[in-house]
């Protein structure tokens, strides 16, 4: 991406931060929704790579139904984005109240902490994991999370910014192991990290199958789990009609380092299950199944594991 590109895209999430704030909820709610209309009428790359991720999830569903489930989950996207930008200006506490109304499973967090040995909590892209982060802040005092290291600069620091205000800490992916020995810190420390978990197709991804097919997702939040002895907690993220739903699975268990692909396996399982339920809150608008690379980009994946 040019410079230009990346200050461009700079001034776009600074104005939309502005926007979300100034406009009333209801209007910036309207706005973004037909934002995301436009978006399918385009049929960008994003869109139908995004159509193509749900057919998988929703096989049995013909082409108008699929049309109909692309736009609700641009429309999942768009208020993602348009909840992320005020998020600032709301009442965090009464967001926390919020979730904490519907969450389930919490039981298996408090259960992790009380073994003193910290919890790994691995979630996919999909309803407003910022939303759950908040409700995670107040009711542990705070959690570790990493963000990748955006251009520019100033791009990656107001994200950061933006995170840390909502209470996380923000560890930088930067390629090397400084984000893991933070992380492998606080484990040890008996706290909570949370990591998103259901696509990593870099030289450390771990195969799985996902609705039926093969693809990789990250082997960290195992690999961290294996490490400390931490709990590997999936969780579940996806839109109510006036908030949200956030569900903490039983720990999946993993000793040693041997187990990772398993329970990397059974963690993709669990995504699975969840995104099937709620398949239009799911936010992939990339490139996301091996098949779906060019026979070059699959060479270039095979030789990098």
């Amino acid at each position: 991406m040019s410079g230009f590109s990346q200050r461009l895209g700079d001034f776009g999430y600074a104005a939309g931060w502005r926007l979300a704030r100034w406009l009333p909820e209801s209007a910036g709610a309207v706005t973004f929704g037909l934002g995301a209309d436009l978006a399918v009428r385009r049929d960008g790359g994003g869109v139908r790579q995004l159509r193509s991720n749900l057919a998988r999830v929703v096989p049995q569903a013909d082409g108008v139904e699929l049309d109909e489930l692309t736009r609700r989950a641009m429309r999942s996207y768009a208020r993602y984005w348009h909840e992320m930008f005020r998020l600032p200006s709301m009442d965090h506490k009464e967001v926390s109240r919020k979730v904490a109304q519907s969450i389930t499973g919490v039981e298996n967090l408090d259960a992790a902490l009380a073994e003193g040995n910290g919890a790994v909590m691995a979630l996919p892209h999909s309803g407003n994991w910022d939303a759950a982060g908040v409700w995670l802040a107040d009711y542990l005092g705070g959690f570790t999370t990493v963000a990748e290291r955006l251009k520019p600069e100033s791009l990656y620091q107001r994200f950061v910014s933006y995170r840390e205000s909502l209470g996380f800490e923000i560890v930088p992916l930067t390629g090397d192991s400084s984000a893991m020995r933070v992380l492998l810190k606080r484990l040890r420390e008996n706290k909570a990290i949370c990591l998103v978990g259901d696509r990593d197709l870099t030289n450390s991804g771990v195969p799985v199958k996902f609705f039926g097919e093969q693809t990789r997702m990250p082997g960290g939040p195992a690999r961290l789990a294996a490490t400390t002895g931490a709990a590997l907690i999936p969780a579940g993220c996806w839109f109510t009609e006036d908030g949200w739903q956030i569900r903490l699975h039983p720990r999946i268990r993993v000793t040693n380092r041997s187990e990772v692909p398993a329970a990397t396996q059974a963690l993709a399982d669990i995504f699975a299950g969840d995104i099937a339920a709620h398949p239009a809150d799911w936010h992939m608008m990339q490139k996301f199944w091996l098949s779906d690379f060019e026979a070059g980009e699959q060479a270039a994946l095979g030789e990098a594991s």
